[in-house]
């Protein structure tokens, strides 16, 4: 991620009237966060979790899977764009504009070299304080997921089974680990 300029405590409103420059703008507790275009396998890592999530989402009608761009405000006047999320049904129907978001049921974000340090400390503390009930932290490097909830102060390292279950009435979404980095890296 690029510097964020650090005499300014910038507002939302600043922040959506940036130019659509290429690169992505994150407003997290009054600080800019800038990052240029994700790298390629980024880009993938987000394509095959997307598409194991959002099965699973549609199956059990939880409300409606989204990657970025997004301009998500946690209900606090953020500006914030997962990589991934999930966005809980709103009146029996799925969420449509982005205020219908709110706190999202599941944030995921894959971590990029220049991105590392602001998806584990600044955008996963602002996640905690909105009460977002799990957050991963995907690092495809290590082959590896920290999942993270609003209390935790130690993420859950899981490097073979990722499962999530947003409803115990529901059965949980299972996800094998070495599958899925076998599919992002193509091998």
């Amino acid at each position: 991620m690029g510097m964020p300029d650090m005499a300014k405590h910038w507002t939302r409103a600043q922040v959506l009237a940036l130019p659509d420059d290429g690169n992505r703008y994150e407003l997290v507790d009054g600080e800019l966060l800038v990052s240029p275009s994700p790298r390629g396998l980024h880009q993938r890592g987000v394509r095959e979790l997307f598409g194991l999530v959002d099965q699973y989402v549609r199956a059990h009608r939880l409300g409606s899977t989204i990657f970025s761009p997004a301009d998500l405000d946690l209900h606090s006047g953020q500006l914030v764009q997962p990589d991934l999320f999930v966005g809980a049904m709103v009146g029996g129907r799925e969420p449509v504009e982005w205020e219908d978001y709110g706190i999202p049921i599941l944030v995921v974000e894959i971590l990029s070299p220049s991105t590392a340090r602001y998806d584990r400390v600044t955008k996963r503390r602002r996640y905690q304080r909105s009460d977002v009930p799990v957050y991963w932290i995907v690092d495809l490097d290590a082959r590896l997921v920290e999942v993270w909830g609003p209390a935790d102060t130690n993420p859950a390292i899981v490097d073979s089974e990722l499962q999530w279950q947003p409803a115990q009435t529901i059965r949980p979404l299972v996800i094998d680990l070495p599958t899925y980095f076998r599919a992002v890296f193509a091998e």
